[in-house]
């Protein structure tokens, strides 16, 4: 699946953003990473999100409610589903496609209106970016992280469509190795 820069910086933006929020039931552990404006500000700046100057409550509670839009497009249980999704969050950002190349990036799409807050910024660029994925038939790669103790969102970019966690080296580890461990105290009765 050929996907172009900005779409997969918007993308790895959306998944971000979604994995700020709390872990359910592990909120002692995971707390929420967009807890007040100084994190939503680190947030954008980390981010490289341009066009943003002041931030404010305003700004943090309108990023929170995207935050939550996003998380439901990784739990929808079909494209027509996260079509819709996407399309009120697009609609709602008042997008206003414009071709731009800055910062040493070749020309590229912004989705979002000149002097647009942070949160239409994010609903717009990472909407859109959502968009490209249903649009390739391919919103099954917006998945949540299979292991019983993560939950993490991620876009699935492999080959064969057969990522199943957030990070093999941690995830995917730590079940290969707890199931291993299961196999040898079984054996050994």
């Amino acid at each position: 699946m050929l996907i172009p820069h900005d779409t997969r910086i918007a993308l790895d933006t959306v998944v971000d953003l979604v994995n700020t929020a709390p872990d359910g039931d592990a909120a002692e552990v995971t707390p929420d990473g967009l807890a007040d404006v100084a994190a939503l500000h680190t947030f954008v700046r980390d981010h490289s999100v341009s066009g943003v100057e002041e931030l404010g409550v305003r700004d943090l509670r309108a990023v929170l409610d995207v935050r939550k839009r996003f998380a439901d497009v990784f739990g929808a249980p079909d494209a027509p589903t996260a079509a819709a999704l996407i399309n009120r969050l697009v609609a709602g950002a008042g997008t206003t496609p414009q071709l731009t190349d800055h910062d040493g990036y070749d020309w590229h799409v912004h989705y979002f209106a000149p002097g647009a807050s942070v949160a239409d910024h994010l609903a717009a660029d990472c909407g859109m970016a959502l968009a490209f994925i249903v649009v390739a038939g391919e919103q099954e790669r917006l998945r949540r992280c299979e292991a019983p103790d993560c939950g993490r969102a991620f876009v699935d970019l492999s080959r064969n469509r057969s990522r199943r966690y957030c990070d093999s080296r941690t995830c995917g580890n730590r079940l290969h190795v707890a199931a291993y461990r299961a196999r040898r105290k079984e054996a050994a009765g």
